[in-house]
């Protein structure tokens, strides 16, 4: 459990969600939405095979589902390995007190303002309690989610984890582990909206021993069980907001003593990715050609984003709570029943702690996707299509997929299958191709919208045979009851 999810909230207010949500029946009434469902519907041997699989009930695949939804492709599925109110990070592992993000931002609304979050928080908690809030808390925000899956009546199945995606003579063919067996469903397109660990998982440095795991070490972004940590020594490597969020939370919790050991000499001070935010950089991303998109990514990684002051001071006031800036760690190794680091330039300086929080964040490496290993090997990476400037080569951003307008995969060689575009890797491994616009919420329903209309140009386009069709015999006259009409 994070600390924001045993911050007692007040309960909503019912009458005024419910006031809410007619008006939202209302608006999308008047935008007659959402739109008839056209797609020919397709079997196989028998079985029903679905237009799109979203794999992913959180924040992106609820921008992804409900937007395909509005645009009338209704025959979806969604899927999430996780418990009803657990999708994304936000109540497991997200350890943080607030949002980075200010309250404003819209979240996955599909463009619609009575969806907005802040449509819900003034319905759930009243004008005031909008005017008086600081920042979104965790629990908050997993709530507005978990609503606006149920007031968009997206299809989620929870509790199924895909385990495999396979080429199907032109369909992807995905294996489901359920609490009550293995099973398989047949689809035209697979959403892979699986946030910032779905393209790789997460970043354990070279030089920390995997042997440290699970009795001495854990991954800041990963479960970690604080209770046993109390009245222990810790060492943190790293200085990213997760760092500093596991620092809080174990001194919080009742550890004696934390010291973070961070690379930079100093923290960085300037939030690029707010200076990024927009329209411009959301939509025209992909538009810039692959030398310019390179040397985008390379300066947002370079100046990479500070630390929210909020969390600097929360583990600041922690007297226990002790950084190390300018500290590269050379190596983690267990000695015994402790860390020992060696620290430093030189490697000369060696510290020893009871645990180890690794907040070396995510990484992206498409051929850690088990899922995805029928087709990782097919698809085409940046390093692939551009070599920089030796002055630009970042090995992370080489890594990263060279993805499509609709963030569909696309193919390394002719040796790929070519189902391999029919996968859409609307998660953190695209961020090198469109920017953040898949994992962060300022710009998620960007990414559904450009994720929906890339697949309904594909359906349009697969089932055009059958819709020309369907046009031809199309025979209701407009001119029935006047003189002009001519019975056919």
């Amino acid at each position: 459990m994070n600390q924001t999810a045993r911050i007692a909230m007040p309960l909503p207010d019912e009458a005024g969600l419910a006031a809410l949500e007619t008006r939202i029946r209302r608006d999308l009434e008047l935008l007659t939405l959402p739109a008839s469902n056209w797609v020919p519907p397709l079997q196989r041997d028998g079985v029903a095979v679905r237009d799109v699989v979203v794999v992913g009930a959180g924040m992106a695949g609820i921008a992804a589902a409900g937007s395909l939804i509005m645009k009338g492709i209704g025959n979806i599925a969604v899927l999430d390995a996780n418990a009803p109110g657990q999708e994304g990070p936000w109540c497991t592992i997200a350890r943080m007190d607030t949002l980075r993000s200010p309250k404003t931002l819209p979240g996955p609304c599909l463009g619609i303002p009575s969806l907005t979050f802040r449509a819900w928080y003034e319905a759930s908690f009243g004008n005031e309690a909008w005017e008086s809030l600081y920042k979104i808390f965790n629990r908050t925000w997993q709530d507005y989610l978990s609503w606006l899956q149920r007031v968009l009546a997206l299809p989620v199945t929870h509790g199924a984890r895909v385990t495999r995606v396979a080429p199907a003579e032109g369909l992807l063919r995905l294996t489901v582990e359920q609490a009550g067996g293995s099973r398989e469903i047949l689809a035209r397109r697979v959403v892979m909206a699986t946030g910032r660990g779905g393209a790789g998982g997460l970043d354990l440095p070279r030089f920390v021993d995997p042997a440290l795991f699970p009795d001495l070490a854990g991954m800041a972004l990963g479960p970690i069980d604080f209770e046993p940590l109390q009245g222990r020594s810790i060492g943190i490597v790293g200085g990213g907001a997760s760092a500093w969020d596991n620092a809080a939370v174990a001194l919080e919790r009742g550890a004696a003593r934390v010291d973070m050991y961070v690379r930079r000499a100093v923290l960085p001070q300037i939030n690029k990715g707010r200076g990024s935010a927009g329209a411009g950089f959301a939509m025209g991303w992909d538009s810039l050609s692959v030398e310019e998109r390179w040397k985008l990514a390379a300066y947002m990684y370079d100046s990479q984003a500070p630390v929210p002051h909020e969390t600097v001071h929360r583990a600041l006031r922690q007297p226990e709570f002790h950084i190390h800036l300018g500290t590269p760690t050379q190596s983690a190794r267990r000695e015994g029943d402790q860390v020992v680091l060696r620290l430093g330039a030189d490697g000369a300086r060696e510290e020893r702690h009871d645990f180890l929080i690794v907040g070396t964040g995510f990484s992206v490496n498409l051929d850690r996707v088990a899922e995805l290993a029928d087709f990782a090997p097919h698809a085409a990476r940046w390093q692939d299509v551009y070599t920089p400037p030796e002055e630009l080569r970042r090995p992370d951003i080489a890594a990263c997929p060279f993805v499509g307008a609709g963030f569909e995969l696309l193919p390394r060689d002719a040796s790929a299958p070519p189902e391999l575009g029919l996968i859409h890797l609307m998660n953190y491994g695209s961020n090198a191709t469109h920017g953040n616009v898949a994992s962060d919420i300022p710009a998620i329903v960007t990414a559904g919208e450009k994720v929906s209309v890339a697949i309904l140009r594909h359906l349009f386009q697969a089932t055009f045979p059958v819709l020309m069709r369907d046009l031809e015999a199309f025979d209701e006259p407009e001119l029935l009851g006047t003189p002009f009409y001519v019975p056919r």
